[in-house]
């Protein structure tokens, strides 16, 4: 069973690249949101098996989001998506729950290591 995947970025381009990753290894890219509140959206309606979440974006940020799906879904599973220098930003996500971090520009690697390490 291919693992559903909630892929979050403000930037379409960076969705792409992970989207690209994800799929040619035989992740199933469920939905995409823009912003924070979307991603909560979309993550009730989805009910994704892991998340990738930017951390700077319009409307809600992505520690906010953590927050919130967390407040939904305790075990929700997600990975931080940072740029450099976003270090206290990302310590702060982890606090909120997230599980991983990967930074951009992004690696194949280290995203699939971080998404199956997160799922166990």
């Amino acid at each position: 069973m291919s693992k559903r995947v909630l892929v979050v970025d403000d930037a379409v381009f960076m969705r792409m690249m992970i989207k690209d990753i994800l799929v040619k290894n035989e992740f199933e890219v469920v939905g995409e949101a823009a912003n924070g509140a979307e991603a909560v959206e979309k993550y009730k309606e989805l009910k994704p098996d892991i998340v990738t979440m930017d951390i700077t974006m319009p409307e809600m940020d992505g520690i906010e989001a953590v927050k919130e799906i967390r407040k939904i879904d305790p075990n929700a599973k997600i990975i931080m998506c940072s740029a450099m220098g976003q270090q206290a930003m990302v310590m702060d996500a982890i606090q909120a729950g997230a599980k991983d971090f990967i930074v951009k520009p992004f690696q194949g690697e280290r995203v699939l290591e971080a998404l199956n390490k997160a799922l166990g």
